[in-house]
């Protein structure tokens, strides 16, 4: 699937499925859509897209994909039919290949076509990648209820529920307008196949939330217990909700990256992706209309995915965010930078050697895997910005380092390397640093509190019961003021 370079002097063309019949001789027609996207970035184009592309030689599962916050990956992806240049940045070399399998990408708000592909019966998934904040849904899976966008797409959805002869794709030009989370949109989309009587799907979350199924599927039956019954019913019976475990490090798209796409290709492709040569997929769940047999790929499908869930969540998450915050207060601006500082890798291995006392032994190839992990941050040509990596701080630290600190403290040691990590948040923070969180309310709250209080309101923010927890807090106050001092505010002399 590598893309053809250009015979020397060919001036750079639009990627398109006519351009690359007209340069390379390569048909390729669109497939017709079978999975919905909900969330187009980079990172589902370098995974789920990729996965799809790679095992679909007959060309059946189509992928119609909508963006999230902001329309620009549809801006740039419908001119091209979709295509994409996807680079495969080892640390050595760059590999490039043009990944077909998008054939539709829409603005988020195009409510009428998402509820034409969810009521057609061709489409088997919904596939989506959200991030935790983007579902708007309490800890325990529920729907906001203090949210004003929950609370008007409640309002929006009873509405255009309420009449059953509706036109559901209409619902965005009703007064008070359609949905707009992303649970709003997909419940929409799922009463339509009820009404339509197209038969059952998966939903199929991809983002990095311990039991994503079950957290979403609590979601959508919740947002549905609210707004119909009727939904509420066909859904609990007729949709399976998937669990995954998903990684490929993926940084955002530079403008350097473009032009280096286009001299490598001849293309000009306003939307490439750059993404690391490693992926991992495992899911676990049924898919009652089928699927493609991502396995072919390297993908996994197990009946237990926790193991695989809380691996990734504490060692590779759990160390990015540790370098997210303390390669910040040491001077270092990416993954690369921080990990080749011995103190920071000295710290990875702490947190990691606490979390793997709490996974299975057996099954995970551990070793292996940390030694993996550390060839993967090695790589500089990746540029994974910390900062990037360092938003949403609250609801990553609940998942990513509580869990081990507790059971730490259970078994009677004293998650000394757990506290380091959320140590660096907090005096992260306390620098003024701003970090986009969904919870920023609360954590500016905790900021103003006295002073010597703001590393336990912070710590409480994580969990509650860690804050209550003295020698906890006592490590983690200790970290804070560690990472205060002048001498730790310095980048260290790192490797070569």
């Amino acid at each position: 699937m590598s893309s053809a370079t250009p015979p020397p002097g060919d001036a750079p063309i639009r990627l398109t499925r006519a351009g690359l019949a007209e340069r390379d001789g390569r048909d390729v027609p669109k497939a017709p859509v079978r999975i919905v996207h909900l969330g187009l970035g980079a990172f589902a184009r370098a995974h789920q897209a990729w996965f799809t592309g790679r095992v679909d030689p007959d060309n059946e599962w189509g992928i119609a994909a909508f963006t999230g916050r902001s329309a620009t990956a549809a801006d740039e992806l419908a001119p091209q039919d979709g295509l994409f240049t996807l680079v495969e940045r080892s640390a050595t070399a760059d590999r490039v290949e043009i990944v077909t399998s998008i054939v539709e990408a829409y603005d988020g708000a195009r409510l009428d076509r998402l509820v034409d592909l969810l009521a057609a019966p061709p489409t088997a998934l919904v596939t989506l990648t959200v991030t935790e904040p983007g579902y708007r849904l309490t800890a325990d899976g529920e729907p906001n209820a203090s949210d004003d966008a929950v609370i008007a797409d409640i309002e929006a959805l009873r509405a255009v529920f309420s009449d059953a002869a509706s036109d559901l794709g209409g619902a965005d030009s009703r007064p008070g307008g359609g949905p707009r989370t992303v649970l709003g949109r997909l419940l929409l989309g799922l009463e339509a196949r009820r009404r339509a009587g197209a038969g059952p799907l998966a939903v199929v979350s991809c983002d990095n939330i311990p039991d994503n199924g079950p957290f979403v599927r609590s979601g959508v039956l919740g947002l549905a217990a609210l707004t119909s019954p009727d939904a509420e019913r066909w859904i609990a019976e007729n949709v399976s909700f998937v669990s995954t475990s998903v990684d490929r490090i993926t940084p955002k798209t530079t403008d350097a990256d473009i032009r280096t796409v286009t001299e490598l290709t001849g293309w000009l492709d306003a939307a490439p992706v750059v993404t690391e040569p490693f992926t991992d997929w495992v899911l676990s769940g049924a898919f009652p209309a089928g699927r493609p047999n991502w396995e072919d790929a390297g993908a996994r499908v197990v009946d237990d995915i926790e193991p695989f869930e809380r691996r990734k969540l504490w060692l590779l998450n759990g160390s990015h965010s540790l370098l997210a915050y303390a390669g910040t207060l040491r001077g270092h601006d990416t993954v690369a930078a921080a990990v080749a500082d011995p103190v920071c890798r000295a710290w990875v291995n702490e947190l990691w050697d606490e979390a793997v006392r709490h996974l299975p032994t057996t099954g995970l190839d551990l070793d292996d895997y940390r030694a993996a992990l550390l060839d993967r941050f090695d790589n500089a040509r990746i540029e994974h910005r910390l900062l990037q990596i360092g938003a949403e701080g609250v609801t990553k630290l609940r998942v990513r380092f509580a869990p081990v600190a507790r059971a730490e403290r259970t078994a009677g040691r004293s998650a000394a390397a757990c506290a380091r990590a959320i140590g660096a948040w907090i005096a992260l923070l306390r620098t003024g640093r701003d970090l986009p969180d969904a919870e920023s309310v609360a954590v500016r709250a905790a900021l103003d509190s006295p002073d010597e209080t703001v590393d336990r309101a912070l710590l409480e923010l994580i969990d509650p019961a860690l804050a209550e927890d003295a020698d906890f807090l006592t490590l983690v106050t200790a970290a804070v003021a560690d990472f205060a001092a002048p001498d730790e505010k310095q980048p260290k002399e790192t490797t070569p």
